[in-house]
């Protein structure tokens, strides 16, 4: 039973190659990151001139942090 929770909290983490604490920094970052692009966007939604790039580059940034560099932390 412990084994089973403790599982539920390192199981994807370790996947990726990170700690429960780092993986649950690197989640937040993401996750706020997400929900501030996402508001820039709803006003780029509203004023297209406001923001023209937020988006892509936000997605960019993101991609290259998820798959580059954790490719590269599982791969070593």
């Amino acid at each position: 039973m412990i084994d089973t929770l403790k599982s539920m909290f390192t199981d994807h983490p370790e996947s990726v190659g990170e700690g429960y604490l780092e993986h649950f920094g690197v989640a937040m970052m993401f996750s706020l990151t997400m929900i501030s692009a996402g508001i820039l966007c709803f006003v780029h939604a509203l004023l297209p001139f406001l923001f023209t790039e937020t988006g892509s580059k936000t997605i960019e940034k993101l991609h290259a942090n998820m798959i580059i560099k954790r490719t590269k932390k599982r791969d070593h």
